[in-house]
């Protein structure tokens, strides 16, 4: 059978390790010359497939593709789109096959999370619904931990560590001004639905170094009156306070506290401002003076800081994605499979699209404690692993030394397509 060329993309919001991923993807593929024949990736995700945007990534130096390893966001440049069923836009699924016949592409790879995993799973389908071969490959990513089935997503673990280290640094600082200044700190963190990353503050405090900090999860409905309650009961017993947000918190009501009004290009409420909402209470009923910040792209495009374990785990996920193709596998995502926590093993697994597209996994309710504040044993079992071990990148001058790829277009052969 004649080689085919693969297509790899990156989608959504890009994390501290996305380009691990494509790293151990793109140096798998070269390793299989006799059967993947060029790797092409998308110039901002799937549009660029739409769009016969292509990079060729064989223009790139072994030395460029293997720093991808250390470098933050997304080297071929990410988007929100979200494609709409076979019948709704037939036009879409038209132009990618078309694209893809042009380009004599056989083998899709698509680096996303869950809407990414939706998108994977429909070109899946092109093969049955309009006759031409591919293996599509969902390769996991998120910073959110939302996804099912696999037991943590590339991108967590390293956000979660930044999310530990910052809210234990943060609360040294208010600790020490909080006889005649600053008593309450407020970081709002990522999490639209799912509290893992909220979790992860909780890890600043432990048996040696003990914190107190109160954490808002979206499971939880937020109750102002109890949560006022806690943060006035800790900063009387220690000083001072943390408080944790995701972005993702929702009143008694069901709606978000950070809601704008305003929607992403998924149709999602885009959010941001729980952490001002939240102090605010604070300074209103109990009169604490505080300082609040909004963790936002520093926590996912800290690479400086990244965790050990969440860069190995990226680079086997973009490996194994090659390796499942390349055994005839097709509408599947590479999987992290938890072996044990002490010591913690892990090994690869491998998840049907069907079972994982559109479905978020929160947080189970024995990683919360009971007063809806805290996180327990087990969550602590669950995270401690993700944020363990450093990869720092190479520094210069006092700076981390990232790879900017040279992005060469492939010539096209086909006409415009308006989105």
């Amino acid at each position: 059978m004649a080689k085919k060329n693969a297509f790899y993309a990156q989608s959504g919001g890009v994390t501290a390790v996305i380009n691990a991923s494509a790293c151990g993807l793109i140096e798998t593929a070269r390793k299989h010359k006799e059967q993947i024949g060029k790797v092409y990736a998308g110039r901002n995700g799937i549009i660029g497939a739409l769009t016969e945007d292509l990079i060729d990534t064989g223009k790139e130096s072994t030395t460029a593709i293997a720093a991808l390893r250390h470098t933050p966001s997304g080297a071929f440049g990410s988007c929100r789109f979200k494609l709409k069923g076979l019948e709704e836009n037939k036009a879409q699924y038209e132009r990618l096959i078309e694209v893809f016949k042009a380009h004599n592409i056989g083998y899709f790879f698509y680096n996303g999370g869950g809407d990414s995993a939706d998108t994977c799973l429909k070109v899946s389908q092109l093969a049955e619904k309009m006759g031409y071969p591919i293996q599509a490959i969902h390769v996991p990513k998120t910073v959110d931990n939302d996804l099912p089935i696999t037991d943590c997503c590339p991108g967590f673990g390293s956000v979660a560590k930044y999310v530990a280290v910052s809210v234990r640094e943060a609360s040294f600082d208010v600790a020490s001004m909080a006889k005649t200044s600053t008593k309450v700190f407020v970081v709002e963190v990522m999490g639209r639905h799912a509290g893992w990353i909220a979790a992860a503050g909780g890890l600043a405090s432990d048996e040696k170094c003990e914190i107190p900090i109160v954490i808002l999860f979206p499971e939880i409905p937020f109750e102002q009156k109890k949560f006022l309650a806690r943060v006035d009961a800790m900063v009387k017993k220690h000083g001072y306070c943390s408080v944790v947000v995701s972005e993702g918190v929702k009143g008694e009501d069901g709606k978000f506290l950070s809601d704008q009004g305003l929607r992403d290009a998924f149709g999602h409420a885009q959010l941001g401002g729980a952490a001002p909402v939240v102090a605010n209470m604070v300074k209103e009923a109990l009169g604490y003076k505080f300082h609040w910040a909004v963790a936002d792209y520093l926590q996912r495009a800290a690479r400086h800081i990244a965790s050990k374990t969440d860069v190995e785990q990226a680079y086997a996920l973009g490996k194994a994605a090659v390796e499942l193709a390349l055994k005839g596998n097709n509408a599947v995502m590479p999987t992290i499979d938890r072996v044990s926590d002490k010591p913690y093993k892990w090994k690869i697994g491998m998840a049907q699209l069907k079972n994982v597209a559109n479905v978020e996994k929160m947080m189970p309710r024995n990683f919360i404690t009971a007063d809806g504040f805290g996180i327990t044993d087990k969550c602590r079992a669950y995270l401690t692993p993700l944020i363990k071990g450093e990869d720092y990148p190479p520094y210069k001058d006092g700076l981390p030394q990232y790879v900017r790829l040279k992005n060469v277009a492939v010539a096209k052969k086909l006409r415009e397509f308006k989105l």
